[in-house]
């Protein structure tokens, strides 16, 4: 086998473990975050009872000084 060819099948190998180990990762992901429908209502209601209850003050944006004003005081100095 020529050395170049022997590089490929070394780098594809190593591709094809990477992905096989992502999807391993990925299944195992997915069924410890199954939840059944009566869990997934359950944590949405207890998510908007929370964020009634604290309502969550909104800043108050500061007025702009006119953008014609701020040239002529910038021209001023």
């Amino acid at each position: 086998m020529r050395r170049d060819t022997l590089g490929k099948l070394i780098g594809l190998a190593g591709i094809a473990g990477v992905a096989a180990t992502g999807v391993v990762i990925a299944r195992d992901e997915r069924e410890r975050r199954a939840y059944s429908a009566d869990d997934v209502r359950s944590r949405l209601h207890e998510r908007a009872a929370a964020a009634t209850e604290t309502p969550v003050p909104v800043p108050r944006p500061e007025p702009r000084e006119n953008p014609i004003q701020a040239l002529r005081r910038r021209l001023r100095r």
